[in-house]
């Protein structure tokens, strides 16, 4: 049967602001944002270029120009005699217009994305790095495991973190994405159940289709997780492997407490499962007195395996990343990332490893930092958007605000248009819910994320920004 989609449907599905701009942009935007959502389904052939350009009021050039950016990305499939359809792009073809990439051009401010600026560390570490970077030339410069500065430096901090750990079982990896990449292709076999929260970081639910796993989702509430919801999601599922952030949850900002983490493992262990524990946010408390021992304290048989990052306390640009595991699964590891890479950069381990000698200092500065810009986004949308609720994280890096109503990937496509980028909460699940959730990153400057709020409460589209009621909130 021939689907389609008429002018009016689709004008009335984009809802943008008139005064949007440049308003191709947006309008490719927001129909994008359709197709990721699911509630314009893949293809549907869309309206000719001149009927929904004179439904919108616009020009045909810019629908055409909206068009053609829909092709490039991958969204639109064109036939000549049959229209255009929408589709969805090769994972390997979004290059910079993946939703969570800002291309540089696009002037878009980017609160879609939780990556904090560079800790002001960094230009010391470097140079650091550079005089001693000679020293490694003599050799191959391949490290399959990672230095072995870098990795005693990882395995000394686990034990300053109460986990005693040999740099033996440390592997470094090009960021905490690549080591979920190399657990997942290790541990995961098409049609295999794997565990996860709901929402979590979209980047692991990648992977894990990727691998072509069954995704077992469990709902993280608004005081956090529920362990018996997420016992009997082991026992019902027979999962063997989970991926969990315990730590500063991502993007609920939650921390889960150490009795829960006991509790955890003591489950796992019944039910066989092994637990990924991504602590990617775990040194970035806002709080000192916010402390958790680490999920692998609490284990005694190798099943929890630890992945951190450098990306949240010094900078994303370092693309360095770790897993903490036994001994024998690093060796196995290393073995499996030559069909992917065959070692980290040395200059970046260098530099990593010099910035673990002042970590104190960089979780001190990146409290401070963090702390100054969630106050300043908290104040701008009790005064800006009263009706969004949210409770105040203490650590981590973004709020997960509660919207008015089911409007988050439209609320997304109108910032958007006002110049603002934003992650809407389908993003974050499993199946495409989560349209009541909005994930708003404080890792941006004060006057950047004053200017964002401003820009999406100015908009006049009927989102239900205003409520009659508005709600205090949570702290």
């Amino acid at each position: 049967m021939d689907r389609h989609l008429s002018a009016l449907q689709l004008a009335r599905l984009v809802k943008l602001p008139p005064d949007a701009r440049p308003y191709y942009k947006a309008l490719a935007g927001a129909v994008r944002g359709l197709i990721l959502d699911g509630r314009l389904p893949v293809g549907v052939r869309v309206p000719a270029e001149r009927h929904l350009a004179e439904e919108l009021g616009v020009s045909r050039t810019t629908v055409t120009s909206a068009y053609d950016r829909l092709r490039e990305q991958g969204y639109l499939a064109s036939r000549q005699g049959s229209g255009s359809r929408t589709a969805l792009p090769d994972a390997g073809a979004l290059g910079t217009d993946n939703p969570w990439i800002a291309p540089d051009d696009d002037g878009l401010l980017p609160m879609h994305t939780a990556a904090p600026p560079a800790t002001s560390l960094l230009g010391e570490a470097v140079a650091e790095a550079g005089r001693a970077y000679h020293r490694y030339a003599v050799g191959m410069g391949y490290h399959p495991v990672g230095l072995a500065p870098l990795r005693e430096a990882v395995a000394r901090r686990y034990g300053e973190r109460g986990v005693p750990t040999r740099p033996e079982q440390i592997i470094v990896t090009g960021g905490a994405q690549q080591a979920l990449h190399l657990l997942m292709t290790m541990l995961v076999a098409p049609g295999d159940p794997l565990l996860v929260e709901s929402p979590t970081y979209p980047h692991a639910l990648d992977v894990a289709r990727l691998r072509g796993a069954r995704l077992v989702p469990v709902g993280v509430q608004d005081d956090g997780w529920h362990l018996d919801l997420l016992t009997s999601a082991m026992r019902q599922s027979s999962a063997r492997l989970a991926y969990l952030i315990p730590d500063f949850h991502n993007p609920t900002g939650h921390l889960m407490a150490d009795g829960d983490r006991a509790a955890l493992v003591a489950a796992a262990r019944r039910h066989g499962m092994t637990v990924i524990c991504d602590e990617s946010w775990a040194e970035t408390a806002l709080d000192e007195e916010a402390r958790a021992a680490p999920l692998a304290s609490f284990d005694t048989d190798g099943r929890v395996i630890s992945v951190g990052s450098a990306s949240k306390l010094w900078w994303g640009g370092l693309r360095i990343g770790w897993i903490r595991t036994t001994a024998a699964t690093a060796r196995r590891l290393a073995v499996l990332r030559a069909s992917v890479d065959l070692a980290t950069p040395v200059f970046e381990q260098l530099v990593t490893a010099r910035l673990f000698e002042r970590i104190g200092e960089a979780r001190a500065e990146r409290r401070r930092l963090l702390g100054e810009s969630l106050a300043a986004l908290t104040a701008a949308l009790a005064e800006e958007l009263p009706g969004w609720s949210f409770t105040v994280p203490r650590g981590g890096g973004s709020l997960w605000v509660r919207l008015d109503g089911p409007v988050a990937s439209g609320i997304a496509a109108s910032a958007a248009g006002r110049g603002v980028r934003l992650a809407p909460g389908p993003w974050f699940g499993v199946d495409g819910a989560l349209e009541r959730r909005l994930r708003l990153p404080f890792t941006q400057p004060p006057d950047i994320l004053r200017e964002a709020v401003r820009r999406i409460a100015a908009s006049d589209a009927p989102y239900g920004y205003r409520p009659l009621e508005p709600l205090t909130p949570a702290l």
